[in-house]
């Protein structure tokens, strides 16, 4: 008879299976803390425009404050990770917020590109300590729906990542870069629902010792084919995330250069392709607990290629178009990936979660950096049709074990 793969208990989280239930409102309330935090941190990106025109910046200053941000990021997660793999820490969720709010009221305030890379690397410290405990809590509250708590969960980011510019268009560019400081009220908001939060996870009967935690694995791989796996998704990660890069941080620049548009209209066409990725991001999950995550990280990856390589040779119609439809498919892939590790290395959400999330957001950096340098060299216009190629990358999916084929009884 075969066995489904939702049905098999994964994760260090729970023995608390699909009977005990979804959680829908601790997911509800981590989903929305994710949108308020991707929120303030998408402000960075967005007003990019104001701050290249107030400092008189290079697209590779630009470049190096994304870096700064996203390594910072990339660097702590999976230590984080690690740490709360061996002793859950429930509060820690409202402290990095604490820090996310530190580095939001710096950057309205910066007198100097210095002190912007201080803030960025603030904001950095936030994410690093939210994205795996908050993984992690998505993954206690699934009931055994890993996918699609890892999507619910992403949507809220995606979509706050995608509110950014729209709020910087309404607000920061009209009344100027110190209005970045109101959004602080927003992380203030994002303590007070992540305190609830924390109170759940202290009580949780797997962080109270009153439920035995067990792990079960899908197949049984060797050591080397779980390495391979990995490097095969770490990949998949960096062909997203640097192409995400491309537009993430330079799609203002390359409408505003290539189309002529304002910077207000530029930054709309920004929140379009964000809402996208928000939206194809709650696609990901449910789709890989019902046909496998193999087969969703296939499409999504290689499936986006004739669109990204069309991109570069359409109007301004045509590539509002498409991004739309880049950002709904490739989007969809991350939460299948995070949980395919997961699954992959059943104990250990945590160090998972920060080492995929802070590859993510290094691969961000340094594709943002890459590429301001690229474009500072070769045109805004040049970034685009070689990164148009990135993912053909996906055709390496084909490598990856079939778990779902692996169990079988």
């Amino acid at each position: 008879m075969q066995t489904r793969v939702q049905d098999i208990p994964l994760s260090p989280a729970p023995t608390v299976r699909a009977e005990s239930g979804t959680n829908y409102r601790i997911l509800g309330a981590i989903s929305f803390s994710h949108l308020l935090n991707d929120m303030i941190q998408s402000l960075i990106l967005a007003i990019y425009p104001i701050l290249k025109s107030g400092f008189q910046l290079s697209f590779a200053q630009i470049g190096l404050i994304t870096l700064t941000y996203q390594l910072t990021a990339s660097l702590l997660q999976p230590a984080v990770g690690m740490i709360t793999d061996r002793k859950a820490m429930p509060y820690s969720l409202p402290v990095g917020m604490g820090f996310t709010l530190g580095g939001l009221l710096l950057l309205a305030t910066a007198p100097s590109f210095a002190v912007l890379l201080i803030a960025a690397a603030l904001v950095g410290t936030g994410s690093s300590v939210f994205h795996p405990e908050s993984s992690r809590v998505a993954r206690m509250a699934s009931g055994g729906q890993h996918g699609l708590a890892q999507s619910l969960f992403q949507v809220g980011g995606n979509t706050g990542a995608s509110l950014g510019p729209l709020l910087a268009a309404w607000i920061i560019v009209p009344h100027g870069r110190g209005s970045v400081a109101w959004f602080s009220l927003a992380a203030l908001l994002a303590m007070v629902v992540l305190l609830q939060v924390g109170r759940w996870y202290r009580d949780h009967p797997t962080v109270r010792g009153k439920t035995k935690v067990r792990h079960a694995s899908l197949v049984s791989l060797t050591r080397s084919q779980m390495g391979w796996s990995l490097l095969i998704l770490g990949l998949l990660i960096f062909s997203k995330y640097f192409y995400l890069a491309s537009i993430s941080s330079y799609y203002t620049f390359y409408l505003m250069h290539k189309f002529g548009v304002s910077v207000q209209n530029a930054q709309t066409h920004l929140f379009v392709f964000l809402f996208s990725v928000a939206a194809g991001s709650l696609i990901g999950g449910p789709i890989g607990d019902r046909i496998g995550r193999k087969w969703v990280i296939w499409v999504s990856i290689l499936g986006v290629a004739p669109f990204t390589l069309l991109l570069p040779h359409v109007d301004l119609f045509w590539t509002g178009v498409l991004t739309v439809v880049i950002g709904l498919i490739l989007s969809s892939a991350f939460s299948a990936i995070l949980v395919y590790a997961q699954d992959l290395f059943p104990g250990r959400v945590g160090m998972i979660s920060g080492l995929f999330f802070g590859f993510a957001f290094g691969m961000g950096g340094i594709g943002a950096a890459v590429l301001g340098q690229v474009a500072d060299a070769r045109g805004i216009e040049f970034v685009y049709a070689l990164c148009a190629y990135l993912p053909l990358i996906g055709v390496i999916t084909v490598f990856l074990p079939n778990l779902e084929r692996g169990r079988a009884g």
